[in-house]
């Protein structure tokens, strides 16, 4: 779905460039590229890497239900992903999903420019090792912060008696 919502959103503005005239002077309809770390796919994979690990690990915990962070989440997750977008556009046009590149990719390349399909693998490879990195990086600090588990000691049943209990009447000495 995410791919269809790329593959429709790069057509729509081909469709706008087209109809009014106006250049893509990129010719890509906002693919992703690596002219900002010197070509570079692997620079591309290390800057996706980052951003999307950050990202994820943002998403996971104010999400999490241990958490308890509200409705904080949705602006902080906001907020993130703009600094993240601050960060790396001038990079790589900054993906952090994969589907956000594919599209553009594919619509570029039905217009004859395949430079964003010959750098598209830094921009599904380096999103998808950060989410996994950015989950167990997540885990492992969630996991470290927990508190011990006391153990509870079972305590002693201690029986306590009234007076009454004790039944002095039963004198034989009567």
């Amino acid at each position: 779905a995410q791919c269809l919502g790329a593959f429709a959103g790069s057509g729509v503005l081909a469709l706008i460039f087209s109809l009014s005239g106006i250049e893509d002077l990129t010719e890509s309809y906002a693919a992703n590229g690596t002219a900002g770390v010197g070509g570079s796919l692997i620079a591309a994979i290390i800057v996706e890497l980052i951003a999307t690990c950050i990202f994820v690990m943002t998403i996971l915990g104010v999400t999490s239900k241990k958490q308890h962070h509200g409705s904080l989440a949705g602006i902080v997750i906001g907020l993130t992903l703009t600094a993240i977008h601050i960060c790396t556009i001038g990079l790589t046009g900054t993906s952090v999903n994969p589907a956000r590149s594919i599209g553009p990719a594919v619509v570029a390349a039905l217009i004859g420019n395949l430079d964003p399909l010959k750098s598209l693998v830094a921009f599904v490879v380096g999103p998808i090792l950060g989410a996994v990195a950015g989950a167990f990086i997540y885990k492992g600090l969630e996991s470290e912060g927990k508190p011990e588990k006391k153990t509870k000691k079972k305590k002693k049943s201690v029986k306590y008696y009234d007076d009454d209990d004790y039944d002095d009447d039963d004198d034989d000495d009567e």
